[in-house]
């Protein structure tokens, strides 16, 4: 099916401007032209059949380089005029021909159109094509910045903040931070400076991006470390795990290849300032610093720090650890509800079971007395 252009009325819209507008989008935006021209060409369609009433199949152009615009009726070649079903979709091949000599049945004649007034509506809808345009465009440009930073830590002033989620002014775009990414025990207000972690970067409604923020996250903590302490940033010192009871306590595993490097004093600081820094900015929350160890006997141990340890028996197949504490040190290994067991266990990755050394020596002697009674009972244990 072949389409032949009939021009009935050889007069155009004009709209260089447009296409210099166009032109200035490209370079400056860097908006594709010809995608933004399709974009217009289908709009000026639908304003079309919408401003005349019309239930022709429509066609527009616009000229990429004088930017004049054409609209065109397209019509079925038919037979004869009394194989027109529908005036506004067909024509016969007669009339047809007095169009154009080379149309036959089963072309499609493109007939042009001049309505009035149309020059006026086509620039308006032009216009809110190429705003839409700039909109979407601007909205993929911040979409693919803030996706870039994912894993950073930015500074925000609290637009928001009435006991659920809290809306941070990050500059180019807004900072969620759900109720879940919050630390429990701070408050903010309106106004306030903070800072947060991006974990994520999402399209919202109408393709608007949200950056997804928090400061109850683990590697919130990792990257205040990596920007307080320099040592850690240059890749001197090693942050190796990070576990953490927000707004309570975080336990962090370093570590350095160099044996001239205190990694855990590096941390701390002078005077404990490098590690203050880190406290305060997560209002007051404690920070057990630790040293990695590959022997995961030491490193245990050192995880459950502040206690001490006695000994630490290691099954590797379950990655399960028998742990004995002095008497006295029970409760501080264990923790408040458990949490310097919960912390150390997710600092280490390794499953954790705490007993006293009374208890362990009970064990011991239970176990020694059922194996003496199987010993004197052969019989009753087959």
């Amino acid at each position: 099916m072949k389409k032949t252009n009939a021009k009935i009325k050889n007069e155009a819209i004009n709209s260089s401007e447009l296409i210099l507008a166009i032109e200035e989008l490209e370079k400056e935006k860097g908006i594709d032209k010809d995608s933004l021209l399709e974009s217009i060409q289908t709009a000026l369609v639908t304003a079309y059949k919408r401003n005349f009433d019309s239930a022709e199949n429509v066609k527009v152009t616009m000229d990429g380089v004088t930017g004049e615009i054409h609209v065109y009726a397209e019509k079925e070649v038919v037979a004869t005029a009394k194989d027109i079903e529908n005036d506004k979709l067909q024509i016969s091949v007669e009339d047809a021909k007095k169009i154009n000599k080379k149309l036959d049945v089963g072309d499609v004649a493109e007939i042009e159109q001049v309505p009035k007034e149309f020059g006026r509506i086509a620039a308006q809808t032009a216009k809110q094509v190429i705003i839409q345009k700039i909109r979407e465009d601007s909205r993929e440009f911040l979409f693919n910045e803030f996706s870039q930073r994912k894993g950073e830590i930015v500074s925000g002033i609290v637009q928001k903040a009435d006991g659920g989620i809290v809306v941070l002014d990050l500059g180019k775009l807004e900072g969620i931070m759900p109720k879940r990414e919050q630390i429990p025990m701070e408050r903010y207000k309106v106004n306030d400076k903070i800072r947060a972690y991006i974990v994520d970067v999402v399209k919202g409604e109408k393709g608007n991006p949200q950056v997804i923020v928090s400061r109850a996250h683990n590697d919130f903590v990792r990257k205040l470390f990596e920007l307080e302490i320099p040592e850690i940033y240059e890749g001197v010192i090693e942050l190796k795990s990070v576990s953490r009871d927000p707004g309570n306590r975080s336990k962090v595993a370093v570590y350095s290849p160099n044996e001239n490097i205190d990694p855990v004093g590096s941390c701390v600081g002078q005077k404990g300032i490098r590690i203050q820094n880190i406290i305060n900015e997560l209002s007051g929350e404690k920070i057990d610093v630790i040293e990695w160890n590959e022997d995961p006997s030491i490193y245990i141990s050192a995880a459950l720090l502040p206690a001490q340890v006695l000994a630490v028996d290691i099954h590797d197949d379950e990655k399960f650890a028998q742990v004995i504490v002095p008497d006295d040190q029970l409760s501080l290994a264990i923790g408040k509800s458990g949490q310097n067991a919960r912390l150390a266990a997710k600092l280490t990755n390794w499953k954790i079971d705490i007993k006293s050394e009374s208890q362990f020596r009970q064990m011991l002697e239970q176990a020694s007395q059922e194996e003496t009674t199987e010993e004197e009972n052969p019989e009753e244990t087959e």
